[in-house]
């Protein structure tokens, strides 16, 4: 385990966000300086189609704490985190956003929540300033995170956190292009905290997490990081044995007690498309499982840096 120096890591995944990258810095390092300790910010250029790389070499040379990292395409929001995560060098690390909806001003209370005492802290937004279909889906990712990470401040993760950046000793093995940073960070402590934070309208651009997005990664993080559809898949099976001895008393019973049997074909195609569904999901269920496997003994990287 590499020895950290005192000091804060301020981790930002970047992706089109040469506009907002400017003001971003100008109020990042206000607000880092007034914490009177070292710190420093790593930018993580997430394979973007604008000129924000252009737009960090730039900042660079105005902010000596500033390092900028460049993938070489885009791999994703919690696949750059974790590149910015294994570069950092204080024993505190912060992520957030780059398009200014967590506002820098609020870093502070999440440090002064990381003092009491846990490992990892979440800026819950006071209020969620979505859609209908983006808060839904950001529910059922919310509740994909707490079936697996198996704590209860799972339903208020959030992409603006604070921890000790010796819990990626944890996962300091980890290799798998299906990131989830949440789940390994529960790999390394169970000592979750919230606070309460202003979030900010989004002034500039547009949202890169759609409703498809957000479910898409609740599936991998299900199936890459908890058995637990798999327990489900059982569950289902053994209900549906039990449904199908249920229906074979009742046809047994019907024929005892009447001397007639079930009528035909309604009954029969019903039975069949139940259980035609059932065993689909459950293969499915599976499926998805294989297919992680599959990816795993290709090696694909999670990441791969351009220029440091």
């Amino acid at each position: 385990m590499t020895e950290l120096t005192t000091g804060t890591s301020v981790i930002i995944p970047a992706y089109n966000s040469a506009l907002a990258l400017p003001e971003l810095m100008r109020r990042l390092s206000s607000v880092l300086l007034s914490l009177g300790t070292p710190y420093e910010i790593i930018v993580v250029n997430d394979g973007s189609r604008d000129d924000t790389w252009e737009v960090l070499q730039g900042l660079a040379s105005q902010y000596p704490s500033l390092r900028a990292i460049d993938l070489m395409r885009n791999y994703g929001q919690h696949n750059a985190l974790l590149c910015g995560i294994r570069s950092a060098r204080f024993a505190t690390a912060v992520t957030l956003d780059d398009d200014l909806q967590h506002p820098p001003e609020e870093i502070p209370k999440l440090l002064a929540k990381l003092s009491e005492g846990a490992d990892v802290v979440y800026g819950a937004p006071e209020s969620e300033q979505h859609g209908l279909w983006r808060n839904l889906a950001s529910e059922v990712t919310k509740l994909a995170f707490k079936a697996t990470m198996g704590v209860q401040a799972a339903r208020d993760v959030s992409a603006f956190r604070a921890f000790r950046t010796q819990i990626r000793d944890a996962f300091s093995m980890f290799h798998n292009p299906f990131v989830s940073i949440d789940v390994l960070l529960s790999w390394g402590t169970n000592r979750f905290a919230v606070v309460r934070v202003r979030h900010d309208p989004r002034r500039l651009g547009v949202s890169n997490y759609t409703f498809r997005k957000l479910m898409v990664h609740a599936l991998n993080m299900m199936t890459g990081f908890s058995s637990w559809p798999l327990r489900l898949a059982s569950l289902i099976g053994f209900s549906f044995t039990l449904f199908g001895l249920a229906v074979l008393v009742f046809v047994l019973g019907r024929f005892l007690a009447q001397g007639t049997s079930v009528p035909g074909f309604p009954f029969i195609a019903s039975l069949i498309a139940i259980f035609s569904g059932a065993q689909l999901v459950t293969l499915g269920i599976i499926g998805e499982y294989l297919a992680r496997v599959y990816t795993r003994t290709m090696e694909r990287p999670g990441y791969v840096v351009r220029r440091p």
